[in-house]
Parts: C-alpha cells; structure tokens; sequence
C-alpha cells in the first residue's frame, strides 16, 4: 500500500470515468520523461515515482525522490507557471499509434488540429524566443478524462524568463533537465512506432 504524500499537489484524482488500467498505462510514461511542479511548496521534481492507487480514492500518487535534492528545483513560484491549453492525447485515441498534442475546447472535445508529439514539441520549442522556452511541466489536475474513459495530460510550462531570483546556471540546469527528458519521451515514442 502507498501511503498518500504528505504534500496534496502530488495526490492527483483519478476522474471516476478514466479507467484505472489505461490511466496507468498511459501516465507511466511520463514518470522519467517530464518534471512535476508543486505549487504549495513551490518545488520542480525531476525525479519521482507514480502510484495509481484505488486504496485511496482513485488518486494518482507522486511521490519524490527524497535522495535526489539535486534533482529538485526550489522556489519555483506559481506565476512561474503557465497553462498551455495543450494536451497529450494516447494515439488510439484518434486511431494513431503514439502520442499526439492536441487543442481540446471548453466542452472537452478534440478540435481538428492534432499532431505528433515529437513534431509538434519541436516545432513549438524551436518557435519560443530564447529566453522564454517552451519548457513542459505536470502540474496537479493535468490528468483528465476525455471520451469517457481515455485518459489525456494538460500541458503546463514553466517561464524561466520570470524567474529573476534564480541564478543563471540554475536556469541552465532547469532548462536542460526538461529537454533531456522530453528527448527520452520523443526516443520512447520512436522506439513504439519502429
């Protein structure tokens, strides 16, 4: 049994209509591929586990690893953070193989432009300025239903730009631990689709 983290921005909800298995299956992908904010203790997680656990009510449980301060960004404000209005949406959701980003309107319904992940990240990445990346984040209640029972992951990204209290090579470090996970995900899903 997992215990539930002390820190409630790492109990996620399971929504009653997602099914458990495929929201497991589906967010475990993420564990080593992106980083988690938490906003209460204004702390960036690079290196966490994922539970799903229907013990404790549906929640999704992140717990950090607490050996790994060197992989934990802290005072990390949440106006640092930012909604992106994307989604990662499984493939099959679309009668794809792999992961897509898409837009999904107020009513939870997939708009027409859906692309692959990899693609679309990159494009997105290489279109940001310089000094405001498009960096992705996890953030408590980016695990959503859609269609019932399919699990989908809203997008946060973190501005580095608004962070002025942080030193240069901690942004350096911030931005390059998200793009060397974010390289793992696009290895992973080229590795699916092979």
């Amino acid at each position: 049994m997992v215990a539930a983290p002390e820190n409630p921005d790492l109990a996620w909800d399971v929504e009653d209509s997602i099914d458990m298995d495929s929201a497991s299956n589906f967010v475990m992908q993420f564990e080593s591929t992106l980083c988690v904010y938490s906003p209460s203790v204004k702390q960036l997680y690079s290196t966490y586990n994922i539970f799903i656990s229907e013990e404790h009510h549906r929640k999704m449980v992140i717990l950090p690893d607490p050996g790994a301060f060197y992989d934990t960004f802290n005072g990390i404000p949440a106006d640092a953070i930012a909604t992106t209005g994307l989604y990662i949406i499984p493939g099959e959701l679309i009668g794809k193989v792999g992961l897509h980003l898409a837009n999904v309107d107020k009513n939870r319904n997939l708009r027409q432009r859906r692309v692959p992940f990899e693609p679309g990240m990159r494009k997105l990445m290489d279109n940001r300025p310089e000094k405001d990346p498009f960096l992705p984040v996890l953030a408590k209640g980016d695990l959503r239903g859609f269609e019932r029972t399919w699990p989908v992951l809203h997008l946060h990204r973190i501005k580095l730009a608004t962070l002025d209290m942080h030193s240069h090579l901690d942004l350096t470090n911030i931005k390059n631990v998200i793009t060397e996970k974010l390289e793992t995900l696009f290895q992973n899903q080229r590795d699916l689709t092979a």
